[in-house]
């Protein structure tokens, strides 16, 4: 999405904006001890990511801007802005890993997991959402844009908690393991509110309001193409939890074992016979090895790595219309770019 030389400007930021907001903790003998603590939250649970969505805003950002509107300030804020949104994606994982009892994240022990830590970890979530708000008002006040980006964040998060909530009750209602509940629709709604609005919406319209683009239609157009966009992320998601390479995604793949509205379980619904159901409902959502191996067996007996490598390519062809037919006025670089990003990744 971004140059090659963001990737560097991003990485460099980063250091920057660390400083900055934990500076105090060097003149304030009360809170120094807390204000490391910040500062281990950031440097452990913000920066191990492929950082995609921090780099899409300053990537479309130029998309969006002539070079000559791009001044040294206005992509300093846009470097800034993305990696607020690479703390909320911080912020948002550090408490989906303690709900689903995961143990490894982008490669390494999940926060709450490190001795010491355990459930302390919630305040940590909290501090890093309001660190967010913080850097922000301090870099953005005086923008037109400002309330806009305000606004963005509060309903991105929102909706995003409201897709978590989803997820949750979809994945273990009562603690009842109950197959029934799994639709095509009840995952796309998941996906949706989820995933897809902070994956992909979140970065692209905070990068529209700094370029100045505030109408409504344009933000629903980006919204059509992005949230198809994100719904083929999450299901690729999905199938490389179960058949991607843990040195490769830095992550043991749980969905399973915790009894998950994954892709793959939804699909194999679909197309499964009644003895082979029954199969699943037997092994679904069991913490047991042989449960999970058996679950896995099937699908590879249903040929789900065919019937998603077909979805892809189905998914691709159907993102090329909806770029052509809503992206009219918008650059299609932005929306282009991200799908060389996410289409065939491995990780």
């Amino acid at each position: 999405m971004a140059l090659q030389s963001d990737q560097h400007l991003f990485e460099a930021k980063f250091d920057e904006l660390l400083t900055e907001m934990t500076e105090r903790g060097l003149t304030d003998p009360d809170l120094v001890d807390a204000y490391k603590r910040l500062r281990e939250v950031l440097v452990y649970n913000v920066t191990g990511g492929k950082k995609n969505r921090g780099l899409s805003v300053i990537g479309s950002l130029r998309e969006l801007l002539p070079p000559s509107q791009l001044t040294q300030d206005t992509v300093q804020r846009a470097l800034m802005v993305g990696w607020c949104i690479e703390m909320i994606q911080g912020f948002f994982l550090m408490g989906d890993d303690i709900m689903d009892g995961s143990v490894t994240r982008r490669g390494q022990l999940c926060w709450y997991k490190k001795d010491g830590i355990g459930l302390d970890a919630i305040n940590d979530i909290v501090l890093l959402e309001a660190s967010v708000y913080r850097l922000l008002r301090r870099h953005c006040r005086t923008q037109p844009y400002y309330v806009h980006l305000l606004e963005l964040f509060n309903e991105i998060t929102f909706l995003s908690e409201l897709g978590q909530a989803l997820d949750l009750m979809t994945a273990a209602p009562l603690g009842q393991i109950d197959l029934s509940l799994f639709s095509m629709q009840k995952y796309k709604a998941i996906v949706k509110y989820k995933t897809a609005f902070y994956s992909f919406y979140f970065p692209v319209a905070a990068a529209m309001y700094m370029a100045g683009i505030y109408s409504e239609e344009e933000h629903n157009n980006a919204k059509q193409i992005l949230l198809d966009i994100g719904e083929f992320f999450q299901i690729q998601d999905d199938y490389l939890d179960c058949y991607g390479d843990p040195v490769v995604t830095g992550k043991i793949g749980t969905d399973i074992q915790d009894n998950k509205c994954s892709w793959l379980v939804v699909k194999a619904l679909e197309v499964m016979s009644m003895k082979q159901r029954t199969e699943l409902e037997a092994c679904y959502g069991r913490k047991d090895e042989a449960s999970v191996a058996k679950v896995k067996e099937l699908y590879n007996t249903l040929q789900m790595p065919t019937l998603y490598h077909k979805y892809e390519e189905e998914s691709y062809q159907r993102l090329q219309k909806l770029i052509a037919q809503h992206a009219r006025n918008l650059p299609h670089s932005v929306f282009l770019n991200f799908a060389k990003t996410i289409y065939k990744r491995n990780k």
